[in-house]
């Protein structure tokens, strides 16, 4: 598949990592995932290599059998906030449950984090298990809720984000104009979960509107991508797998009026890489000697640096993917990716070598959304 954009990479910064053992390597502090001072090196490491965005998996329910990440974690917009005083340029990506969350204080986080960051927050709007919902005032919603609510929450955000048109704002000292109140809209949203009148407080974003994933693969969550987001975070067992989910967004895009160029297809991989097949073989065996023993399966982007750059670059070409999430299991994972991979790619000419803009959306190669009013 011929890509119009360049390879795009985040750095999933979830603390401890995706797994139960690693938090015992002697490398990674045990309390990464509430040390603030790990994120900042994380995301300093992944900006330094001109990556397009941080992202942050979410949980707000847990139980004693989570990885040790999920047990004591960061809540995202607080960290994301953080990490955009100590970043310029990369992307601060925070979930959002639609099945927990209210719609009306999510839109205010995101394009509060949006504004602090001078236009690089994204939104990624999942469903959820209902398991948690109890803990929201809301266990008497089951499962046959989840898009329904979902569908209902992304509307009333992209509404409220279109609150003010671009040029609403006059702030005229000397007329005493402040605000041109025609261009300002509510959303006098009425749904079955949510009702919202609006307006929101903050004006419109530099880059139009936050970016907005959600993520999943069913013919649903297809349904709702395709109608509301600018990409997605998606999952395939095989490149196969993963090509035929991309190329069924991609249809539905163009079904829909979309251009497929527009639309971000993003995959998350945890490569353990070395400099040669057996270096990456002994970051791996590392983790199996942890305990409990042989609960990390065999990464699926695995061995020398030039065998996981051969990966990336197939996935990419056939159109399995526009963004690579890298998480890692290897406490050096994100390290060991950007020293031995990512100089790689740049003399593939796949990835960039310097950032060419200062939004989210110009780091994705994203149009700035027209203004709808709500």
């Amino acid at each position: 598949m011929q890509n119009r954009k360049k390879l795009k990479l985040a750095a999933n910064i979830d603390g401890l990592g995706w797994n139960h053992v690693g938090w015992q390597h002697p490398d990674m502090p045990a309390d990464a995932s509430e040390n603030i001072d790990y994120y900042i090196q994380q995301a300093k490491l992944a900006e330094a290599a001109k990556f397009d965005t941080l992202f942050l998996v979410d949980v707000s329910h847990v139980g004693p059998g989570n990885i040790p990440h999920y047990l004591s974690m960061f809540e995202g917009a607080s960290v994301m906030s953080a990490l955009s005083m100590h970043t310029q340029k990369i992307g601060l990506s925070v979930t959002v449950s639609t099945s927990y969350a209210d719609p009306y204080s999510a839109a205010r986080q995101i394009l509060s984090l949006d504004k602090i960051s001078r236009g690089r927050a994204s939104l990624n709007a999942i469903t959820s298990n209902p398991g948690g919902m109890v803990n929201f005032s809301r266990g008497h919603l089951g499962k046959s809720d989840q898009y329904p609510m979902n569908k209902e929450f992304m509307e009333i955000v992209l509404g409220l984000w279109d609150t003010y048109e671009d040029d609403a704002f006059i702030r005229d000292k000397g007329s005493g104009v402040f605000l041109d109140p025609r261009k300002m809209h509510r959303v006098n949203y009425r749904g079955k979960y949510f009702q919202v009148d609006g307006p929101l407080n903050l004006s419109r974003s530099v880059q139009g509107r936050p970016v907005l994933y959600t993520a999943g693969t069913s013919p649903t969550f297809m349904d709702h991508a395709t109608s509301y987001t600018d990409g997605v975070f998606t999952h395939g067992n095989t490149l196969e797998q993963t090509v035929a989910i991309a190329n069924e967004l991609r249809r539905r895009l163009v079904e829909k009026g979309r251009r497929a160029e527009d639309f971000i297809v993003s995959v998350s991989q945890n490569p353990i890489v070395g400099r040669t097949d057996q270096e990456a073989l002994e970051k791996y065996l590392e983790l199996l000697r942890l305990t409990p023993k042989n609960s990390l399966p065999r990464p699926l982007f695995f061995g020398s640096a030039e065998k996981v750059a051969d990966q990336v670059q197939q996935w990419y070409e056939k159109g399995a993917i526009d963004m690579l999430i890298l998480r890692q299991d290897h406490p050096h994972g994100l390290r060991d990716f950007i020293q031995l991979v990512v100089p790689i790619l740049q003399e593939r000419g796949i990835f960039r070598t310097e950032y060419e803009a200062d939004t989210l959306r110009g780091h994705l190669e994203l149009p700035k959304p027209a203004f709808r009013e709500s």
